[in-house]
């Protein structure tokens, strides 16, 4: 593999030509989370807004769980 003559930890093969600097900066600046799913999981999700409901649609049964839990512990 052939290394680029500016940069001896860039090989030839990465072609940046295209490409814009900074082009998601302001996005990840604002914050990021970014969660793995599981392959078995992911397939039952077609994108983050069906992961986001199912997820939302938990919320209340683990607040009734965290205030029961509370409630014990008091």
């Amino acid at each position: 593999m052939n290394i680029m003559k500016n940069d001896a930890d860039m090989l030839e093969e990465y072609d940046f030509t295209n490409c814009v600097r900074g082009k998601y900066a302001s996005k990840y600046a604002e914050g990021t989370n970014v969660v793995v799913i599981d392959p078995d999981v992911a397939q039952y999700f077609s994108d983050h807004e069906s992961v986001n409901e199912a997820l939302r649609s938990l919320l209340p049964i683990m607040k009734r769980y965290s205030r029961k839990k509370n409630k014990q512990n008091a």
